[in-house]
Protein backbone atom coordinates (compact mmCIF):
# COMPACT_ATOMS: atom_id res chain seq x y z
CA UNK A 1 0.00 0.00 0.00
CA UNK A 2 1.66 3.29 -1.08
CA UNK A 3 2.21 5.92 1.59
CA UNK A 4 0.26 9.16 1.32
CA UNK A 5 1.35 12.54 2.61
CA UNK A 6 -1.87 14.52 2.60
CA UNK A 7 -3.13 13.99 -0.97
CA UNK A 8 0.27 13.04 -2.42
CA UNK A 9 0.87 9.36 -3.13
CA UNK A 10 4.49 8.30 -2.63
CA UNK A 11 5.57 5.44 -4.87
CA UNK A 12 8.38 4.00 -2.79
CA UNK A 13 9.82 4.22 0.70
CA UNK A 14 12.95 6.27 0.10
CA UNK A 15 13.61 9.98 0.60
CA UNK A 16 16.83 11.84 -0.19
CA UNK A 17 17.80 13.97 2.82
CA UNK A 18 18.41 17.71 2.39
CA UNK A 19 22.17 18.35 2.48
CA UNK A 20 23.58 21.87 2.26
CA UNK A 21 25.87 22.23 -0.74
CA UNK A 22 25.05 18.71 -1.93
CA UNK A 23 21.39 18.24 -2.86
CA UNK A 24 21.42 20.81 -5.62
CA UNK A 25 19.40 20.29 -8.82
CA UNK A 26 22.07 18.27 -10.73
CA UNK A 27 22.57 15.86 -7.83
CA UNK A 28 18.83 15.50 -7.21
CA UNK A 29 18.26 14.66 -10.86
CA UNK A 30 20.96 12.00 -10.68
CA UNK A 31 19.51 10.41 -7.55
CA UNK A 32 16.01 10.54 -8.98
CA UNK A 33 17.30 8.87 -12.14
CA UNK A 34 18.74 6.15 -9.89
CA UNK A 35 15.27 5.42 -8.46
CA UNK A 36 14.72 7.59 -5.36
CA UNK A 37 11.02 8.05 -4.49
CA UNK A 38 11.27 11.65 -3.16
CA UNK A 39 14.18 14.09 -3.41
CA UNK A 40 14.65 17.14 -1.19
CA UNK A 41 16.22 20.51 -1.86
CA UNK A 42 19.04 22.06 0.09
CA UNK A 43 17.91 24.16 3.05
CA UNK A 44 16.31 27.34 1.70
CA UNK A 45 16.24 30.47 3.83
CA UNK A 46 12.72 31.86 4.25
CA UNK A 47 14.26 35.29 4.92
CA UNK A 48 16.24 34.95 1.72
CA UNK A 49 12.97 34.49 -0.16
CA UNK A 50 11.42 37.38 1.81
CA UNK A 51 14.22 39.71 0.67
CA UNK A 52 14.42 38.29 -2.88
CA UNK A 53 17.99 37.05 -2.49
CA UNK A 54 19.17 35.83 -5.89
CA UNK A 55 21.38 33.20 -4.30
CA UNK A 56 18.44 31.86 -2.28
CA UNK A 57 16.06 31.86 -5.23
CA UNK A 58 18.61 29.89 -7.29
CA UNK A 59 18.24 27.04 -4.77
CA UNK A 60 14.60 26.72 -5.87
CA UNK A 61 15.51 25.81 -9.45
CA UNK A 62 13.74 22.62 -10.47
CA UNK A 63 12.86 20.36 -13.39
CA UNK A 64 9.82 18.16 -13.82
CA UNK A 65 12.04 15.06 -14.04
CA UNK A 66 12.79 15.26 -10.31
CA UNK A 67 9.17 15.22 -9.15
CA UNK A 68 8.02 14.74 -6.47
CA UNK A 69 10.27 17.38 -4.90
CA UNK A 70 10.27 18.43 -1.25
CA UNK A 71 11.50 21.98 -0.66
CA UNK A 72 12.93 22.53 2.81
CA UNK A 73 12.58 25.98 4.36
CA UNK A 74 14.37 27.19 7.46
CA UNK A 75 13.71 30.20 9.65
CA UNK A 76 12.03 31.23 12.89
CA UNK A 77 10.17 34.38 11.83
CA UNK A 78 6.54 33.55 11.10
CA UNK A 79 6.05 36.35 8.56
CA UNK A 80 8.98 35.29 6.38
CA UNK A 81 8.12 31.59 6.73
CA UNK A 82 4.57 32.26 5.54
CA UNK A 83 5.81 34.32 2.60
CA UNK A 84 8.37 31.64 1.78
CA UNK A 85 5.75 28.89 1.77
CA UNK A 86 3.40 30.93 -0.40
CA UNK A 87 6.19 31.75 -2.83
CA UNK A 88 7.27 28.11 -3.14
CA UNK A 89 3.68 27.10 -3.85
CA UNK A 90 3.38 29.67 -6.66
CA UNK A 91 6.38 28.11 -8.45
CA UNK A 92 4.34 24.94 -9.08
CA UNK A 93 7.48 22.79 -8.76
CA UNK A 94 7.36 21.58 -5.15
CA UNK A 95 5.14 18.67 -4.15
CA UNK A 96 5.94 19.09 -0.44
CA UNK A 97 7.03 21.96 1.81
CA UNK A 98 9.27 20.80 4.65
CA UNK A 99 10.34 22.92 7.62
CA UNK A 100 13.74 22.37 9.21
CA UNK A 101 13.71 21.68 12.96
CA UNK A 102 16.93 19.69 12.93
CA UNK A 103 19.88 21.72 11.69
CA UNK A 104 22.40 22.12 14.52
CA UNK A 105 24.88 24.37 12.69
CA UNK A 106 25.71 27.28 15.02
CA UNK A 107 24.85 30.09 12.60
CA UNK A 108 21.38 28.58 12.05
CA UNK A 109 20.77 27.95 15.75
CA UNK A 110 21.80 31.54 16.59
CA UNK A 111 18.94 32.73 14.37
CA UNK A 112 16.51 30.71 16.47
CA UNK A 113 15.98 28.36 13.51
CA UNK A 114 16.69 24.67 12.93
CA UNK A 115 16.96 22.64 16.11
CA UNK A 116 16.67 25.83 18.21
CA UNK A 117 12.92 25.73 17.46
CA UNK A 118 12.66 22.49 19.43
CA UNK A 119 13.20 24.55 22.61
CA UNK A 120 10.28 26.83 21.68
CA UNK A 121 6.97 24.93 21.63
CA UNK A 122 4.88 28.12 21.69
CA UNK A 123 6.73 29.65 18.73
CA UNK A 124 6.54 26.30 16.95
CA UNK A 125 2.79 26.09 17.46
CA UNK A 126 2.07 29.56 16.04
CA UNK A 127 4.60 29.18 13.20
CA UNK A 128 3.22 25.84 12.03
CA UNK A 129 -0.39 27.02 12.29
CA UNK A 130 0.41 30.07 10.16
CA UNK A 131 2.32 28.11 7.50
CA UNK A 132 -0.40 25.44 7.42
CA UNK A 133 -2.99 28.15 6.77
CA UNK A 134 -0.81 29.75 4.07
CA UNK A 135 -0.39 26.73 1.79
CA UNK A 136 -2.42 23.81 0.48
CA UNK A 137 0.70 21.79 -0.30
CA UNK A 138 1.55 18.78 1.88
CA UNK A 139 3.47 20.12 4.88
CA UNK A 140 6.16 18.16 6.73
CA UNK A 141 8.84 18.86 9.32
CA UNK A 142 12.25 17.29 9.99
CA UNK A 143 13.29 17.12 13.63
CA UNK A 144 16.04 15.74 15.85
CA UNK A 145 15.55 13.97 19.17
CA UNK A 146 16.07 17.37 20.81
CA UNK A 147 18.67 18.76 23.18
CA UNK A 148 18.99 15.69 25.41
CA UNK A 149 18.87 11.93 25.00
CA UNK A 150 15.34 11.42 26.28
CA UNK A 151 13.52 12.30 23.06
CA UNK A 152 10.87 14.17 25.06
CA UNK A 153 11.30 17.35 23.00
CA UNK A 154 10.84 15.34 19.81
CA UNK A 155 7.62 13.80 21.12
CA UNK A 156 6.27 17.22 22.20
CA UNK A 157 7.13 19.02 18.96
CA UNK A 158 5.79 16.12 16.89
CA UNK A 159 2.45 16.21 18.72
CA UNK A 160 2.23 19.99 18.23
CA UNK A 161 2.99 19.48 14.54
CA UNK A 162 0.33 16.82 14.10
CA UNK A 163 -2.23 18.96 15.94
CA UNK A 164 -1.30 21.93 13.71
CA UNK A 165 -2.06 20.04 10.50
CA UNK A 166 1.43 18.87 9.55
CA UNK A 167 1.08 15.86 7.26
CA UNK A 168 4.25 13.84 8.04
CA UNK A 169 7.36 13.99 10.21
CA UNK A 170 10.96 12.96 9.61
CA UNK A 171 12.97 12.17 12.72
CA UNK A 172 16.77 12.03 12.93
CA UNK A 173 17.22 10.65 16.45
CA UNK A 174 20.45 12.35 17.42
CA UNK A 175 20.66 15.26 19.85
CA UNK A 176 21.52 18.81 18.85
CA UNK A 177 25.00 18.48 20.35
CA UNK A 178 25.73 15.18 18.58
CA UNK A 179 25.64 16.60 15.08
CA UNK A 180 26.42 13.48 13.02
CA UNK A 181 28.53 11.85 15.76
CA UNK A 182 27.68 8.89 17.91
CA UNK A 183 24.81 6.55 17.17
CA UNK A 184 21.25 7.42 16.17
CA UNK A 185 18.71 6.14 18.72
CA UNK A 186 16.19 4.30 16.57
CA UNK A 187 14.02 3.53 19.63
CA UNK A 188 12.91 7.18 19.49
CA UNK A 189 11.63 6.61 15.95
CA UNK A 190 9.70 3.58 17.19
CA UNK A 191 8.09 5.51 20.06
CA UNK A 192 7.23 8.44 17.82
CA UNK A 193 5.57 6.14 15.30
CA UNK A 194 3.46 4.61 18.08
CA UNK A 195 2.33 8.05 19.26
CA UNK A 196 1.38 9.63 15.93
CA UNK A 197 -1.29 8.94 13.34
CA UNK A 198 0.55 10.73 10.50
CA UNK A 199 3.43 9.12 8.54
CA UNK A 200 6.83 8.97 10.23
CA UNK A 201 10.02 8.87 8.14
CA UNK A 202 13.14 7.49 9.82
CA UNK A 203 16.58 9.02 9.29
CA UNK A 204 20.05 8.34 10.68
CA UNK A 205 22.74 5.65 10.28
CA UNK A 206 21.34 4.15 7.07
CA UNK A 207 24.47 3.15 5.18
CA UNK A 208 23.21 0.02 3.47
CA UNK A 209 20.08 -1.73 2.25
CA UNK A 210 20.21 -3.93 5.33
CA UNK A 211 20.31 -0.88 7.63
CA UNK A 212 17.12 0.45 6.03
CA UNK A 213 15.39 -2.90 6.40
CA UNK A 214 16.38 -3.12 10.08
CA UNK A 215 15.10 0.39 10.76
CA UNK A 216 11.72 -0.38 9.20
CA UNK A 217 11.44 -3.70 11.07
CA UNK A 218 12.45 -2.17 14.42
CA UNK A 219 10.49 1.07 14.27
CA UNK A 220 7.59 0.41 11.83
CA UNK A 221 8.41 3.77 10.22
CA UNK A 222 6.59 4.48 6.96
CA UNK A 223 9.71 5.33 4.94
CA UNK A 224 13.42 6.01 5.33
CA UNK A 225 15.49 9.09 4.53
CA UNK A 226 19.08 8.66 3.37
CA UNK A 227 21.66 11.44 3.35
CA UNK A 228 25.42 11.03 3.31
CA UNK A 229 25.37 7.40 2.12
CA UNK A 230 23.63 8.51 -1.09
CA UNK A 231 26.61 10.71 -1.93
CA UNK A 232 28.85 7.72 -2.59
CA UNK A 233 26.09 5.39 -3.79
CA UNK A 234 23.14 7.18 -5.44
CA UNK A 235 21.79 3.74 -6.36
CA UNK A 236 21.25 2.94 -2.66
CA UNK A 237 17.73 4.36 -2.54
CA UNK A 238 16.43 2.22 -5.40
CA UNK A 239 18.25 -0.78 -3.91
CA UNK A 240 16.35 -0.22 -0.67
CA UNK A 241 13.01 -0.04 -2.48
CA UNK A 242 13.83 -3.16 -4.53
CA UNK A 243 14.71 -5.09 -1.39
CA UNK A 244 11.51 -4.02 0.39
CA UNK A 245 9.40 -5.02 -2.62
CA UNK A 246 11.19 -8.15 -3.81
CA UNK A 247 13.61 -9.26 -1.11
CA UNK A 248 16.60 -8.74 -3.41
CA UNK A 249 18.53 -5.94 -5.10
CA UNK A 250 21.22 -5.46 -7.71
CA UNK A 251 24.66 -4.01 -7.03
CA UNK A 252 25.66 -1.39 -9.64
CA UNK A 253 28.45 -2.43 -11.97
CA UNK A 254 31.54 -0.24 -12.46
CA UNK A 255 30.06 0.62 -15.88
CA UNK A 256 26.90 1.92 -14.17
CA UNK A 257 28.93 3.98 -11.72
CA UNK A 258 31.17 5.58 -14.34
CA UNK A 259 28.21 6.51 -16.53
CA UNK A 260 26.62 8.32 -13.57
CA UNK A 261 29.90 10.12 -12.93
CA UNK A 262 29.87 11.33 -16.54
CA UNK A 263 26.23 12.35 -16.24
CA UNK A 264 26.88 14.33 -13.05
CA UNK A 265 29.87 16.06 -14.65
CA UNK A 266 27.80 17.25 -17.60
CA UNK A 267 24.92 18.38 -15.40
CA UNK A 268 27.21 20.31 -13.06
CA UNK A 269 28.88 22.13 -15.94
CA UNK A 270 25.52 22.96 -17.53
CA UNK A 271 24.06 24.21 -14.24
CA UNK A 272 26.99 25.96 -12.51
CA UNK A 273 29.25 26.86 -15.45
CA UNK A 274 32.51 25.11 -16.30
CA UNK A 275 34.92 26.78 -13.88
CA UNK A 276 32.79 26.57 -10.70
CA UNK A 277 31.59 23.09 -11.64
CA UNK A 278 35.12 21.75 -12.03
CA UNK A 279 36.11 23.05 -8.59
CA UNK A 280 33.13 21.24 -7.09
CA UNK A 281 33.66 18.06 -9.10
CA UNK A 282 37.19 17.68 -7.73
CA UNK A 283 35.57 16.54 -4.51
CA UNK A 284 32.24 15.19 -5.73
CA UNK A 285 33.52 12.61 -8.24
CA UNK A 286 35.76 10.96 -5.66
CA UNK A 287 32.66 9.90 -3.67
CA UNK A 288 31.72 7.35 -6.31
CA UNK A 289 35.04 5.47 -6.43
CA UNK A 290 35.87 5.12 -2.74
CA UNK A 291 37.40 1.69 -2.16
CA UNK A 292 38.18 1.00 -5.81
CA UNK A 293 41.78 0.04 -6.70
CA UNK A 294 43.70 3.19 -7.62
CA UNK A 295 41.13 5.59 -6.17
CA UNK A 296 43.80 7.62 -4.35
CA UNK A 297 45.62 8.40 -7.60
CA UNK A 298 42.30 9.23 -9.26
CA UNK A 299 41.46 11.61 -6.42
CA UNK A 300 44.87 13.28 -6.74
CA UNK A 301 44.38 13.75 -10.48
CA UNK A 302 40.94 15.23 -9.89
CA UNK A 303 42.58 18.14 -8.06
CA UNK A 304 44.03 19.28 -11.42
CA UNK A 305 40.74 19.22 -13.35
CA UNK A 306 39.97 22.59 -14.99
CA UNK A 307 37.52 21.65 -17.75
CA UNK A 308 34.62 19.33 -18.49
CA UNK A 309 36.76 17.39 -20.95
CA UNK A 310 39.49 16.99 -18.33
CA UNK A 311 36.98 15.38 -15.99
CA UNK A 312 35.42 13.14 -18.64
CA UNK A 313 38.84 11.99 -19.88
CA UNK A 314 39.96 11.23 -16.34
CA UNK A 315 36.83 9.15 -15.72
CA UNK A 316 37.42 7.14 -18.91
CA UNK A 317 41.09 6.61 -18.05
CA UNK A 318 40.28 5.39 -14.56
CA UNK A 319 37.57 3.06 -15.87
CA UNK A 320 39.99 1.62 -18.44
CA UNK A 321 42.61 1.04 -15.72
CA UNK A 322 40.21 -1.29 -13.89
CA UNK A 323 39.62 -3.57 -16.88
Amino acid sequence: MPMKIKNLTIHGKTFLAPLAGITNLPFRLLVKECGCAVVCSEMVSAKGIFYNSEKTLDLLSSKKEEQPLSVQLFGSDTESMVKGAKFVETLNTASIIDINFGCSVKKIVKQGAGVALMKEPDITKSLLAAVRKATDLPLTIKIRSGWDNSGQQAFKIAQIAQDSGVDAITIHPRTASQGFKGKANWEIIKTLKQQLSIPVIGNGDINSVEDAQRMIELTACDAVMVGRAAMKNPFLLSQIDDFIRNGSYQTPTPHDIFRKMESLTKRYVEYFGEKPACKMLRGRLSWFVKGMPGCSAFRANLSKVISKNDALDLIKEFEASLM
